[in-house]
């Protein structure tokens, strides 16, 4: 990016000439940048620091403490996940296609609604009769659950598990001579100790009359939050995992709310009546599984707009095919680190008629610059005659001020989608590529921001060293060139802390940049 910030590019240029008349000091502009690189650097950090919550427990409800010792745990599972069942209680998710510790493939495998006070709990409430309860004891046969009331209603419970939703589908059968009546509710609790994440949206989630609505970690720790839908779902997002819960069920109130150290979403459905003799079956599902689009399409068709959850920021119309060729390309090469490198270099071809023009322009300001510095002195008591003079030069040699800055402006939205796409992706998490072991985290030994730092160094020099003589007659454009040559280690100390992945693209992209300029040089000799 900082080619297109030189004043071979025409742009300082056009500013040292309407400003030839102002007296600057010597290091003025320096400090200026120092500044903002300093509260740049101060932002990046603030914004790049995961962020405690606060526990505000004065008057948040305590967590109900339920002896459940004599309820027995069994276990469900599947190829992608584990999970213990306990009575009316899903808890202890072990996700086994993913690893808790990142940089570490032999690691324990990532667990959601782990400890004593996390868990998902589906259950009824009743009137007319007495329905299970947390501390029941069910009678268990493989993956179907029973158990009957003093009245003679019984109800059956049969857990599935189809990739990473947990369908508990109840069925009552009422064997009274009395309608009973049969409300379904679902709920999850977990901890509110989880930090912020940086770009990326983490909080509870709810999908309300087909709205998606989202409460940050801060908001939902001091108050609580209640939705009216026909439908939906409610749940907890992180960086990388979901838990959600939705009843097949019309008429829901839906909440989120703090409870003390742990924050709780539940979800209530309008009763059920069933007839003396009749029975109805009660859906409810779980998602307990990674925030990656395909696997949230296929969930889709148990849970309506899971798919939506995912926050994919302003340049959304740039993340999405950016994650598809990502996932295109490691199918080819088998690693996302090539992947990465494969992409930039594609980016870098489709962009090469662009970028050519604007060499070709930096190249024609280069040869200007005499005749520019001409003119500022010349009319440097006479601005609007000394930008007529530009505009006409600029004419002339049929270029413009504004001509390298093309190829910046379309790279910057591809730079923050694929940051954002590093960020969310959760193949990115656990991503190796030479001596990095996660390609969302930054580089531990630093070695990629330097290379970036050096290329950037490297890349600034091609396009100076024409210049030099020109600009030392030119105050202002020397002045401008001292500040420049302090940019790549701006971007280094900047760039250090940013995903590895998102280095690796910014350094083959300036090497290819340094390999199209010299061939271009070459073709204009």
């Amino acid at each position: 990016m900082v080619k297109y910030l030189d004043n071979n590019s025409g742009f300082r240029q056009w500013n040292a000439a309407r400003d030839a008349n102002t007296k600057k000091s010597r290091w003025g502009g320096f400090f200026w940048w120092l500044i903002l690189f300093l509260a740049a650097w101060w932002l990046m950090s603030w914004w790049m620091t995961p962020r405690d919550q606060a526990q505000n427990t004065d008057a948040q409800p305590q967590i109900e403490q339920v002896d459940l010792s004599a309820v027995p745990v069994s276990e469900i599972g599947s190829e992608n996940l584990t999970a213990d069942v306990q009575g009316l209680r899903i808890s202890n998710i072990e996700l086994l296609k993913y690893v808790s510790d990142a940089s570490d493939d032999n690691s324990t495998p990532v667990v959601l609604l782990g400890g004593d006070n996390a868990y998902a709990l589906v259950g009824m409430i009743a009137n007319g009769t007495d329905v299970p309860t947390q501390t029941t004891v069910w009678t268990q046969n493989g993956d179907m659950y029973t158990w009957r009331n003093s009245d003679g209603v019984e109800f059956a419970r049969k857990i599935t598990i189809d990739g990473y939703v947990i369908s508990v589908a109840d069925t009552i059968t009422n064997n009274t001579p009395d309608a009973v009546s049969i409300a379904p509710y679902a709920e999850i609790v977990r901890a509110n100790d989880m930090p912020s994440s940086a770009g990326v949206y983490t909080g509870s989630v709810a999908y309300v009359n087909s709205d998606i609505e989202r409460e940050d970690w801060p908001r939902i720790a001091d108050q609580s939050f209640a939705y009216s839908t026909t439908n939906g779902f409610i749940g907890f997002v992180d960086q990388y995992w979901e838990t959600i819960l939705s009843i097949s069920a019309s008429d829901q109130t839906m909440r989120v709310k703090p409870l003390a150290d742990m924050f709780q979403a539940d979800a209530a459905a309008a009763a059920v009546s069933i007839a003396p003799g009749g029975s109805e079956t009660i859906t409810t599902n779980l998602y307990m599984g990674p925030r990656d689009q395909r696997t949230l399409q296929s969930a889709d068709a148990y849970i309506a707009g899971i798919d939506e959850t995912v926050d994919y920021g302003w340049f959304w119309f740039f993340v999405r095919p950016i994650l598809w060729l990502l996932y295109v390309l490691n199918s080819v090469v088998m690693n996302y680190g090539l992947a990465i490198i494969v992409m930039t270099l594609l980016l870098r071809l489709a962009m090469w008629p662009l970028t050519r023009k604007s060499y070709v322009s930096m190249m024609a300001m280069q040869k200007m610059q005499p005749e520019m510095a001409r003119i500022q002195k010349l009319y440097a008591n006479d601005k609007a005659r000394m930008q007529m003079e530009m505009m006409r030069l600029y004419q002339t040699h049929k270029t413009s001020p504004m001509s390298g800055c093309l190829p910046m402006l379309i790279q910057i939205p591809i730079f923050f989608a694929l940051y954002k796409a590093l960020l969310i992706s959760v193949q990115m998490r656990s991503a190796h590529f030479l001596w990095i072991s996660d390609l969302a985290a930054m580089d531990p030994y630093f070695i990629l921001p330097i290379l970036m730092g050096v290329t950037m160094w490297l890349q600034q020099k091609l396009q100076t060293t024409q210049t030099s003589n020109s600009a030392s007659n030119n105050d202002a454009v020397a002045q401008t060139q001292k500040v420049m040559k302090w940019m790549p280690l701006i971007f280094t100390v900047m760039f250090a802390w940013m995903p590895a992945g998102l280095v690796l693209y910014w350094t083959v992209s300036n090497i290819f940049g340094i390999g199209q300029m010299y061939y271009i040089k070459r073709l204009k000799k």
